[in-house]
């Protein structure tokens, strides 16, 4: 009776998503749901994905985390980040407390440009305002600037903000909240499939980590990659999995994809960068 009533609560969770729910009535109804999957996890540990609900892989990262391998990432992304553009200007230069502690507000949806910005586009644009070419989102150049800065938030909020007066943000988020749940590719499954409806659940040799959390640690260094990588880069190693189709880094559809999975970590500490299988 109670894997029934937990199959019913994903249901409904993923039906009342999808359709009917305000942002805030979508936050509210995923944190109860994870908290009813797993009533023994403080809600802060979701932020360290499998590790939160599975004991003994989360004794082996923790002492992979005693000498981190993103430890390189951090420092190149530091001295990348402090190296002046040729007018003169930095990275710094284009973002709050010079950016320093702000990951935790990306993304965000930028009013002017009709848009969701995440951090890795912002540093692009920085780099375009300052007549510099923009990096690929598969450089190691940029996921160290980004390893950096996130880590300059550790143990700060995830402070998405969905500013539900503006049509064209709520658009934007109800349209990464679609993606999540939508079914697609070959196997015909989504996002929620396997990290909601099926989360603790073993697929093959591994547990399968919850939604919520998802957002916080990255980007992260996989073992399966032996590299620093981006959220967006695993977006598209899921997609590969359900032989669904592709999108580019950073394209629309990830950034909303993006947009909603954050807002639905918020409250949880940054804890990135960091380590994944």
């Amino acid at each position: 009776m109670k894997t029934l009533f937990k199959c019913c609560h994903a249901f409904l969770l993923c039906t009342t998503l999808t359709v009917f729910a305000s942002p805030a009535e979508d936050l509210g109804q995923f944190r109860a749901y994870f908290k009813d999957k797993f009533p023994s996890v403080p809600f802060n540990e979701f932020n360290n994905g499998v590790y939160a609900i599975n004991e003994d892989a989360r004794i082996a990262w923790q002492d992979i985390e005693e000498f981190p391998p993103y430890e390189e990432a951090i420092l190149n992304g530091k001295a990348l980040f402090e190296t002046s553009f040729t007018n003169g200007r930095n990275y710094g230069n284009c973002f709050e407390n010079n950016g320093v502690g702000v990951s935790q507000n990306y993304p965000y949806w930028d009013r002017a440009r009709q848009q969701v910005i995440t951090l890795a586009l912002a540093l692009n644009l920085c780099r375009e305002e300052s007549g510099i070419p923009a990096l690929k989102y598969t450089e190691a150049k940029l996921t160290s600037i980004l390893a950096y800065m996130v880590y300059t938030s550790r143990e700060m909020k995830t402070n998405a903000r969905i500013p539900t007066n503006d049509k064209k943000a709520l658009e934007s988020y109800k349209k990464g909240k679609k993606f999540y749940y939508q079914r697609r590719g070959q196997l015909n499954f989504s996002c929620a499939t396997c990290h909601i409806q099926n989360s603790g659940r073993r697929i093959r040799s591994e547990t399968l980590s919850p939604s919520l959390g998802h957002t916080t640690g990255w980007p992260v260094y996989r073992a399966k990659w032996g590299s620093v990588g981006t959220l967006h880069r695993r977006f598209i190693g899921c997609s590969k999995q359900m032989r669904a189709k592709e999108y580019k880094l950073q394209s629309e559809e990830y950034r909303n994809l993006e947009y909603f999975l954050t807002y639905m970590s918020n409250g949880l500490p940054i804890n990135g960068p960091s380590y994944r299988k």
